[in-house]
């Protein structure tokens, strides 16, 4: 006799880039793997649709970005159920950093056969997210990118908000309280990765995952703004750290404080302001991906930074 299959509750986000993507093979793949999908109607906000309905499923499928996953932490963590993704976003930074398919259908096939495994989250002032939070220059372009330029443009469309920004952009003071230290730096950036991917193509730290545990700390004290061309490469790879002008550590909390408020950029979205408490929670939420061993760490998507 067969196992009952298991009931999935499935969001797709319509606003992300491929949103309108066809579910049709996608559940066919989930009813072929023991999963029925269900798909509540209407356009309502992910959080309260999954606290709404999870006495009544085992897992939650979200089709989107990682705006989309961001705005699910809540929930996911509040039910526990565990999470598997479709990606359909611009830059799907945290399937990327999972190993995860990037064809939907084939992700789709993954949740049916892979284990939930145990993830960290990242949290400042009481937001969660899964790939980076920044303040700076990064949180100033998420502010300029609008939904409709990323699906428009996709990857591209944060390298010509980039520009705009850049040639704006001058360093700032920041108060770093860590580990029982306080530093003061003048940076453009800071940011504070609990997984390794982010920005569509950027890297927070080449050994830093998910589940590590801890989060990874660089500040991009740069005098030019040509220099911060020159970190391009190092900041793809995560290598960023040894540059002279990059300040980098790993750490569980830390608070950053600014002169005046500045907004912070979580997953892509501006969730809150300085001063920012970060802090990690360590295996918060489950998700449906490979063995640690088995992560490919996808090809890079595109260029920017934006998280």
């Amino acid at each position: 006799m067969s196992a009952p299959a298991r009931k999935a509750l499935l969001l797709v986000n319509p606003k992300a880039r491929n949103g309108s993507f066809s579910l049709d093979e996608v559940r066919e793949v989930l009813r072929a793997g023991g999963i029925e999908p269900f798909e509540p109607p209407g356009d309502a906000d992910c959080t309260a649709v999954i606290k709404r309905h999870a006495a009544g499923c085992d897992l939650v499928i979200l089709g989107g970005g990682d705006g989309t996953l961001n705005a699910a932490a809540p929930a996911l963590v509040e039910t526990g159920l565990p999470l598997g993704i479709l990606p359909l976003g611009t830059a799907n930074d945290l399937a990327r950093s999972l190993g995860l398919p990037v064809d939907p259908v084939e992700a789709a096939r993954l949740i049916t056969s892979a284990e939930a495994r145990p993830a960290d989250l990242g949290c400042v002032n009481g937001h969660y997210y899964f790939n980076v939070a920044s303040i700076g220059f990064s949180a100033d372009l998420a502010g300029d990118l609008t939904a409709e330029s990323k699906k428009t443009w996709g990857t591209l469309g944060y390298g010509i908000a980039a520009v705009r920004v850049l040639r704006r952009m001058r360093p700032f003071t920041v108060y770093i309280e860590h580990d029982g230290q306080t530093e003061t730096v003048r940076t453009i950036q800071v940011s504070v990765g609990n997984g390794r991917h982010y920005g569509g193509g950027m890297t927070v730290e080449e050994t830093a995952t998910v589940d590590d545990g801890k989060l990874d700390f660089y500040s991009l004290e740069v005098a030019h703004w040509w220099r911060l061309l020159m970190l391009l490469p190092a900041l793809r790879r995560g290598t960023q750290g040894k540059a002279a002008d990059v300040r980098a550590f790993s750490t569980t909390e830390i608070v950053v404080k600014t002169k005046k408020p500045r907004p912070v950029n979580t997953d892509g979205e501006l969730s809150t302001y300085t001063p920012a408490h970060f802090k990690v929670l360590p295996k918060a939420v489950r998700i449906f991906s490979p063995a640690p061993a088995e992560r490919s760490g996808a090809a890079s998507s595109g260029a920017g930074l934006t998280a």
